[in-house]
């Protein structure tokens, strides 16, 4: 009997931490979410230096605004306007390949631009030194 209570003890336990620990990764993906698409605002209004001047420290550590408005007229602006985007995917991460440990969430869309059909924005961002979420990294393919 006493070997019954400490399994079903074990079993109430463990469905007890696993809803908070994904409750958790939860909110920092809905706080990281809405952050990305306020950025995406930015960048959708052609504001690039705003998206520059909203994104992380180590983003901006990495690209200076003059050249991250240059990167976005060149390769943003031929695409045109965002007719549609779509949650592919949000995911959670402390480690991501050439950046340094931290809380990130990996955000992908599929998106629709005027004038590219088909393609993939990843937009990452990142818990900063100061606790609030900013975008650290963006991508398009």
């Amino acid at each position: 009997m006493g070997r019954r209570f400490l399994s079903t003890l074990s079993v109430i336990l463990m469905l007890g931490l696993a809803p908070s620990s994904t409750l958790a990764s939860t909110e920092k993906e809905a706080a990281a979410w809405q952050v990305a698409l306020r950025w995406l605002s930015l960048v959708d209004a052609g504001d690039y230096d705003a998206s520059w001047q909203a994104s992380s420290e180590h983003f901006k550590k990495t690209i200076n605004g003059d050249h991250w408005h240059s990167v976005l007229t060149g390769v943003r602006q031929p695409l045109g306007k965002v007719l549609d985007r779509k949650l592919k995917s949000r995911t959670f991460a402390t480690e991501l390949p050439g950046a340094p440990d931290g809380e990130y969430v990996v955000i992908q869309f599929d998106t629709v631009f005027e004038n590219k059909r088909s393609s993939t924005e990843m937009v990452t961002p990142k818990k900063d030194s100061d606790g609030k979420w900013r975008v650290s990294g963006y991508y398009i393919k």
